[in-house]
């Protein structure tokens, strides 16, 4: 398996991954089953599938075989933009994303990946339940519903020389995802000059040293062995990897309300015990790259500085990503108010 496909089945996993819920409607046959075809890159016969074929067996049970999922695994329809392109050709009906494919389908709910905004589960948790209604009618107005919100760990700057300050990675080569606004705007706003390469591209980049700061989850350091080319990483995340599991809403349509109703509560239920999952092995990851030698980084010191450039950095993205509105109610919600 190459290291593109791990890291996505670890965040895709984190992100949309379902667990059965327990039901007792009884199993019967159907005369023929509403298929859903959900994309996804995790590889045939691995863990993270049959917990994809354990949901579907629950799904089916709830509507007496009236729904059922069949999965396009291993990244055989591609990768995020693939899978968002393909739901809407209707090539595929739902498919399992990170933030960077929810913003395609909907780009101001990158807000939630602002940095310095979100970076403790409880905020998240609050945007979910008073926020999310909002961002869920964003979706169904472009076409699409989102069966469940997901994450998939704490996003930090991790890097291959020492730093603590923002000004620190001035002279530094950071990567800044293709499809991502959100951190290549963090880096211009420090003055650094961020290197626009995909996913498959970082390993080769952090060996050539065209890049050596990568923003990312501790899940997904391990899973591409990126830890292996970096030495720092900071104690504190500037975000949480927010994801979620999108069905095109014509297919969802198709559904009686019952079944619809079984879809989301599944779904739902799945999602919220795997966010336990999720969180307990980013922390073993961090812990597990400190243990064999990752050096933490202490930026308190210039908590200042860091909380500047990150204010400085979701002001220029106001108007561009989302409102100056929703970013005052994304901030209303992360500080309890």
């Amino acid at each position: 398996m190459t290291r593109v496909r791990q890291v996505f089945v670890v965040l895709l996993a984190a992100c949309s991954f379902s667990l059965p819920g327990a039901v007792s409607a009884p199993e019967v046959q159907a005369e023929q089953a509403t298929v859903i075809r959900f994309a996804s890159l995790a590889p045939p016969g691995s863990a993270f599938m049959k917990v994809m074929k354990a949901w579907n067996r629950s799904l089916k049970k709830a509507t007496q075989n009236r729904v059922e999922l069949r999965f396009y695994s291993g990244g055989s329809q591609g990768d995020e933009r693939d899978f968002i392109r393909k739901v809407r050709a209707g090539q595929v009906d739902a498919a399992g994303v990170t933030t960077t494919g929810l913003g395609m389908v909907v780009r101001p709910v990158l807000v939630l990946a602002a940095p310095g905004l979100i970076t403790e589960y409880d905020q998240l948790e609050r945007a979910r339940t008073e926020l999310g209604p909002r961002f869920n009618a964003m979706f169904e107005a472009a076409g699409f519903k989102n069966m469940a919100w997901g994450e998939a760990g704490k996003n930090r700057i991790f890097s291959a020389q020492p730093f603590a300050k923002p000004s620190d990675l001035k002279t530094q080569r950071p990567w800044a995802w293709k499809d991502d606004p959100i951190f290549a705007e963090l880096m211009r706003v420090v003055g650094a000059n961020p290197v626009r390469m995909g996913v498959p591209e970082v390993y080769g980049g952090l060996q050539t040293r065209m890049i050596d700061v990568v923003p990312t989850s501790s899940i997904a350091a391990v899973a591409m062995q990126w830890y292996t080319r970096l030495s720092y990483v900071a104690k504190d995340n500037f975000a949480i990897i927010v994801g979620g599991s999108l069905i095109k809403r014509e297919k969802f349509d198709e559904l009686s309300e019952a079944d619809q109703k079984a879809l989301m509560n599944t779904s739902e239920r799945a999602a919220r015990a795997l966010d336990t999952l999720a969180r307990r092995d980013d922390d073993k990851a961090y812990q597990s790259m400190v243990a064999r030698g990752m050096v933490e980084v202490d930026i308190a010191p210039h908590r200042a500085e860091w909380n500047a450039v990150e204010r400085q950095a979701r002001e220029n993205l106001t108007g561009r990503v989302y409102s100056k509105s929703l970013l005052a109610a994304v901030e209303r919600v992360a500080a309890g108010k």
